[in-house]
């Protein structure tokens, strides 16, 4: 039942993101938060909105940093 709960989650928020370049580092970011957050006492959905949070915050500063990329 969590799992299915965390899927309809996730599934909602990456509908809500309706630009494709804001995507980038947020996926990767949601899996690798996701599953730290569910090994951490099953804070899963938790650790993958903030996995998405800092993997968009690190691929914005890879932007910047490498303009021609």
């Amino acid at each position: 039942m969590r799992s299915s709960i965390t899927v309809a989650v996730l599934a909602v928020a990456l509908a809500a993101m309706s630009v494709a370049a804001s995507a980038k580092g947020c996926i990767k970011g949601a899996i690798v938060g996701g599953a730290a957050g569910h090994y951490a006492h099953h804070h899963g959905v938790l650790g993958a909105a903030a996995g998405c949070v800092i993997g968009r915050h690190y691929a914005n500063k890879h932007a910047r940093a490498y303009p021609d990329r």
